[in-house]
């Protein structure tokens, strides 16, 4: 859906690229997460796929049109955008708020109210309650959802979200998590993501996109990512705590032991359950092994972890082998 080939860019009296000569792909329907240190280039990259800043070289298409040939007003119309600022405008309702872009092209006030009503049930807002409220009388939490309708209101095919959740407490920036999460992955939207936390990126991406000084140091997986840095830097900016981070990504069911019959009465745990979940249980109960729940045979157990989740050793660990 998004192809970056070359893409470099340098702004004014800066000693290095902001961007040097990037590429990457980003398949149709997958959340791609760009992230690294501050002055990476990560939000130069995402704010040049809808052109809100031109590149010195390198092309960038979307569906296979390239961004420069295309007006940039009409580029963005069809590219949802969600900020951590939100950028709702006060003095409008939030019906007026989601409804921006489908004015903007000329949609008829009935599809669009119908469409208000849709996308403010998807993320979880009542219509009736919320349709003819203003801005300031949400809460963060609720004004981010808006936010999220409103890049969602013309259907467009991918979204650039920058940020979305990085100036919301911890509890309610979970939920929302979860929730773009259910949400866009039933759309099948293609999102390029930008974060500078490493758990949040984990989560919420099919690929990362780890980069340092405008270049992309590793492309793939989380799980790849994470059981297999490219080199120190990345082995270094993912955590100590890989392996851990690992166990999150991992179902139950993908670990479960069919050979293992355990007796009665032994602690369970759902299929759908992570293995960090699962480990935590047997810490707390003292015990090395687990049923499986929820029609999964067998059971999932310490060991079975321990094999699940081997690391390839960095490049420390392989020498004191």
């Amino acid at each position: 859906m998004i192809e970056i080939t070359g893409l470099t860019k340098r702004f004014p009296g800066a000693s290095h690229p902001a961007i040097d000569h990037l590429t990457l792909s980003v398949p149709e329907g997958e959340v791609c997460v760009l992230i690294g240190p501050s002055g990476c280039g990560k939000t130069t990259t995402m704010r040049i796929v809808n052109r809100m800043i031109e590149p010195d070289s390198g092309t960038v298409t979307v569906n296979g049109s390239d961004v420069m040939a295309v007006d940039p007003a009409t580029l963005r119309r069809h590219i949802g955008y969600v900020i951590q600022q939100i950028g709702l405008f006060p003095h409008w309702t939030i019906a007026e708020n989601v409804a921006t872009v489908p004015k903007l092209l000329g949609w008829d006030a009935g599809r669009i109210a119908a469409r208000v009503d849709e996308l403010l049930a998807l993320v979880g807002m009542d219509p009736a309650t919320y349709r003819d409220r203003f801005p300031r009388e949400l809460s963060g939490g609720q004004k981010q959802r808006v936010g999220v309708a409103r890049a969602l209101a013309a259907d467009p095919p991918v979204m650039l979200m920058d940020e979305p959740f990085g100036a919301i407490d911890p509890i309610t920036r979970a939920r929302l998590q979860d929730e773009f999460l259910r949400i866009l992955h039933g759309l099948r939207k293609t999102i390029v993501f930008v974060t500078h936390d490493i758990d949040e990126a984990i989560r919420m991406g099919d690929r990362i996109a780890i980069m340092k000084d405008g270049a992309l140091v590793q492309y793939d997986t989380p799980e790849a990512i994470l059981s297999a840095p490219a080199n120190a830097f990345v082995e270094a900016f993912v955590g100590a705590d890989r392996a851990l981070k690992r166990l999150a990504l991992i179902p139950v069911g993908d670990a479960a032991d069919a050979s293992r019959a355990l007796p009665a009465g032994t602690p369970s745990i759902t299929a759908s359950a992570s293995l960090r979940d699962a480990l935590s249980q047997m810490l707390a109960q003292g015990v090395d092994a687990l049923a499986i729940d929820g029609g999964a045979p067998g059971a999932v157990t310490l060991a079975g972890i321990r094999a699940r989740t081997r690391t390839t050793p960095s490049d420390e660990e392989a020498r004191s082998l």
